[in-house]
């Protein structure tokens, strides 16, 4: 098992990397959130890493933090949800509102994310509802589910794709303080560097 990984930046995408190890390149997939953290290209970058084997496939993936990697073997551990609609519900949700919209059993917040239908958002809070809530302190405010939403209506209307609204949302600061249109200032602000 390959735990983490530390090398070079040499190419950032919108849901990959490629870091150079000890002479080797590897492509490793990570979720919007991962990506926003890792710097720019030439930079050191360590990261935290599960390897899945599949018939045909070998895929590394990759997160920023060990909290990240624990949602990703949790969710992935749910029957009928694959490592791509677990990137996409990391990239557009962040831990605290992905905790509160399963624990809270928020089926509509779940099944916005792309490759998440009603079903998967159901069987994920069925089956998870009573580990979420053993694991993690219910009291993450409401308002980072509530502004993450506001603003990703805000970016639709705009005419914003589902996984750049994803991208820019999983982006924002977690603070109180900011009032729904500088969250939506800095969302546009990153949708621009794209």
């Amino acid at each position: 098992m390959i735990a983490a990984i530390e090398g070079t930046l040499e190419f950032s995408g919108s849901d990959m990397a490629i870091i150079k190890v000890d002479g080797v390149s590897l492509q490793v997939s990570m979720p919007a959130s991962t990506l926003n953290r890792l710097g720019t290209v030439g930079e050191k970058v360590r990261i935290f890493t599960c390897l899945q084997l599949r018939r045909e496939e070998i895929a590394l993936y990759g997160f920023a933090s060990q909290e990240e990697l624990g949602w990703f073997k949790m969710l992935t551990k749910v029957n009928g949800v694959g490592a791509k609609a677990t990137m996409a519900m990391l990239s557009a949700l962040n831990s605290e509102q992905l905790a509160g919209a399963i624990a809270g059993g928020n089926i509509d917040l779940l099944s916005q994310v792309p490759g998440v239908g009603k079903k998967t958002a159901q069987r994920l809070v069925m089956e998870l509802k009573g580990k979420v809530g053993k694991t993690i302190i219910l009291a993450s405010p409401a308002y980072l589910v509530a502004d993450t939403a506001e603003v990703a209506a805000v970016l639709s209307t705009l005419g914003y794709s589902t996984p750049e609204i994803a991208q820019a949302t999983a982006a924002l600061p977690c603070s109180s303080d900011l009032a729904l249109e500088d969250k939506v200032k800095l969302a546009l602000r990153h949708l621009a560097k794209q």
